[in-house]
């Protein structure tokens, strides 16, 4: 089959389109041929290497582990290992794939799947996993009628978390630069930021950034007596940590104030996919690549220029 896999650490350009050998699905996974792959930051992070303590925790100290990048997947099933149950070959699936999703195949564990909502394009459900699970997750504290700071708001997770957010009855003020202020309002906002042209003002009960490049002390004064602060991700902060130091500063700066403070991973799960689908939040998707130029969309992707979720078509 046709993949985009890479050898070693680097830039796009370590990357290469080439024909690898067709994953075959074990107990409690199913293959899947894929129709359309979502691009997160993690994709970013697993083809560079960095942080550095990505590689230490299992991704592959000197090259990837896992040769073809990629996580989010739709497509159809094509075959299913020993002991699964609820899917059969032929249905509509998405969720994330265990051996890379930048291919013509791939296989997920049920554990990390869901059946395809039939209002969703596969374009739509590629994008939706990895990025709608973390955004869910971060605003699992979110209560109705909070005011909440959506740092990245016109991002993948921040893109989904605007519309999770007001779903929750949340009044929700979106940060995001002058290009992306007319998506951020689209999807729900009530106030945009402009972080090129001002400051972040105000006090807000709950704050999700996924920007990663601010301290804990601004954001904090940003933060009600007892607010909440979640942090996702970051692409800043060093070669060893990453934006990963902060989410490991801020539970042990939450246990001297009464501000909550924390992190949150991003695991998919197949309850919060259902979930996702129930609620019927769909991705903004700026633009698809066929997988031949995934190189180029991880480009765009790490020059911030995306709006919303970039797609992968197979």
């Amino acid at each position: 089959m046709k993949a985009i896999t890479q050898d070693v650490y680097g830039s796009a350009d370590v990357l290469r389109y080439a024909e690898v050998e067709k994953p075959t699905p074990g107990p409690g996974e199913v293959l899947i041929r894929v129709r359309a792959a979502g691009v997160d930051y993690g994709v970013w992070h697993l083809m560079t290497g960095l942080p550095l303590l990505a590689r230490v925790i299992g991704f592959g100290y000197s090259r990837p582990k896992v040769p073809v990048r990629g996580s989010e997947v739709a497509g159809i099933v094509e075959a299913i290992g020993a002991d699964v149950t609820g899917f059969h070959p032929g249905d509509e699936v998405f969720g994330a794939a265990t051996t890379g999703s930048f291919a013509e195949y791939a296989v997920a564990p049920v554990k990390k799947l869901a059946h395809k909502p039939p209002g969703l394009t596969f374009e739509q459900a590629g994008a939706l996993a990895v990025s709608g699970c973390t955004a869910l997750q971060a605003l699992a504290k979110l209560a109705e009628g909070q005011r909440v700071l959506i740092i990245g708001a016109a991002g993948g997770v921040g893109s989904f978390a605007v519309q999770l957010a007001k779903l929750r009855g949340a009044q929700v003020t979106g940060v995001c630069s002058t290009a992306k202020m007319d998506l951020v309002r689209s999807l729900g906002a009530e106030h945009v930021i402009d972080y090129t042209r001002e400051a972040i003002s105000g006090r807000y009960d709950f704050i999700l950034d996924t920007g990663g490049n601010r301290t804990l002390a601004e954001l904090r004064r940003c933060l009600t007596a007892r607010g909440r602060l979640v942090l996702v991700g970051g692409e800043h902060g060093g070669r060893v940590f990453g934006g990963l130091g902060r989410s490991l500063r801020a539970p042990l700066l939450g246990m001297l104030t009464r501000q909550k403070l924390g992190g949150v991973l991003g695991l998919v799960r197949a309850d919060d996919l259902r979930r996702l689908a129930e609620l019927g939040v769909q991705p903004a998707i700026e633009r698809s690549y066929p997988l031949c130029d995934t190189a180029d969309a991880i480009r765009h992707l790490a020059a911030g220029k995306a709006r919303g979720k970039l797609v992968i078509t197979v």
